[in-house]
């Protein structure tokens, strides 16, 4: 009967929080889809809080996934902010902006096309603009780890492909350093032609940055 009990306070809490959450969202002008990933946030909170009380043993189960809710909430408002800005800074250069419902990471793919010359590393001056707005917002949004992934194509030597790939991701992460972003924030791993999509090599020619979603947001 308690745990009933508990369930339901749980249910009750982050129903509650999605409401507000969602509304909160809407009032800002968002839309829906952006207030579902918070509410979908506030309810992966509530799951881990309750499944962390009961496997340790907490008699409190109700108040732990509760509070599981309200981190969870936290988090998804701040990264929903976070990418709707990137999305903003980036539109119109060619650079994909994209957020995982579940994890929150937020995901930006940027083609080679825009930021190198084929077979080189060197970050064209043109693509400074765009990469200074990311740079900015990883600053500004400080509580975040920021993966940056380099991949090259199928085409060549397999060898010369992976070291291309891992100098291009440390290019933009040492980039991203020099505008301010935090050094201790960042990695960089090349990982060659070893992801290709949709049968092409083309699209595999990029650089992607990861950003982490936190535990919880201050």
């Amino acid at each position: 009967m308690k745990n009933a009990k508990s369930i339901l306070a749980v249910g009750a809490i982050a129903s509650s929080l999605v409401i507000t959450g969602c509304a909160s969202t809407q009032n800002a002008g968002s839309n829906s889809s952006t207030a579902t990933k918070v509410g979908l946030g506030t309810l992966a909170g509530a799951v881990l809080g309750a499944g962390i009380s009961k496997a340790t043993g907490g008699e409190k189960t109700g108040r732990d996934a509760a509070i599981g809710a309200a981190i969870g909430a936290g988090v998804g408002a701040y990264m929903s902010r976070q990418e709707a800005q990137l999305k903003q800074q980036t539109a119109g250069t060619g650079i994909e902006v994209t957020r995982d419902p579940v994890t929150n990471n937020i995901n930006l793919a940027i083609p080679e096309a825009i930021t190198f010359d084929v077979g080189r590393y060197n970050i064209k001056p043109h693509s400074f603009g765009a990469l200074n707005q990311v740079a900015s917002t990883l600053s500004q949004y400080h509580q975040t780890q920021v993966v940056v992934n380099g991949y090259a194509s199928i085409e060549g030597n397999a060898h010369a492909n992976q070291i291309l790939s891992q100098n291009r991701a440390n290019a933009v992460a040492q980039y991203l350093v020099a505008q301010g972003v935090s050094q201790s924030r960042i990695s960089a791993y090349g990982h060659g032609a070893t992801t290709q999509f949709g049968g092409s090599y083309e699209p595999n020619r990029r650089v992607e940055l990861t950003i982490l979603a936190p535990q919880s947001v201050n």
